[in-house]
């Protein structure tokens, strides 16, 4: 038996909050599926990403299939103080020495990126990170990503990011995860 192809991208969409919830349980299933995660991660994360729909700046970007089927899914929004991650980052720049700087003012947190498996190598995830950081609010944009030579790091790192913290291990996760930034406009391709 041979694998189906992967699903092609017929459309990149933004999302409003109401659209984001109805895709939901598609979003988290992407999630879960391209980190490797139990599926029960789907029914503790669900109502931490409706939480973040009502933050400043939140903004979303959807890919599918040409079936209406979401196969890549981004999001984020202002960073603030407060913000559990946030709090996080800043503590371990402080007991890392490292200078926080302005990293922390005026920043898009890109808080979620996953394209399902199948339709990964494609370039949808490049697609959904431009289309999410077009407009995005801030002068700044941050994320986290787990260490390690990824599909993401190749792409975070041809987008312009650079290092802000490495190494560095999140309340509750043993993983070691980079915190990487990059001014904002990104610049037309």
């Amino acid at each position: 038996m041979t694998a189906a192809p992967p699903p092609r991208c017929d459309r990149i969409a933004e999302l409003t909050a109401d659209q984001f919830q109805a895709r939901l349980p598609e979003a988290l299933q992407i999630y879960v599926t391209a980190m490797g995660y139990p599926p029960a991660t789907a029914q503790q994360r669900a109502p931490m990403w409706s939480a973040h729909m009502q933050r400043a700046g939140w903004r979303c970007i959807g890919a599918f299939s040409e079936q209406d089927q979401l196969i890549g899914i981004g999001y984020g929004y202002l960073g603030a103080p407060g913000q559990w991650w946030h709090e996080q980052v800043r503590r371990g720049l402080l007991s890392s020495g490292a200078e926080i700087g302005d990293w922390l003012d005026d920043y898009f947190e890109l808080t979620e990126l996953h394209v399902h498996p199948a339709g990964q190598g494609a370039g949808i995830g490049e697609r959904i990170l431009r289309q999410l950081l077009t407009g995005a609010p801030g002068n700044k944009v941050l994320l986290s990503t787990p260490e390690g030579p990824t599909r993401a790091w190749r792409l975070y790192r041809r987008v312009g990011f650079t290092d802000v913290l490495r190494n560095y291990r999140f309340t509750g996760d043993p993983r070691p995860f980079a915190v990487l930034g990059r001014s904002l406009p990104l610049e037309e391709r």
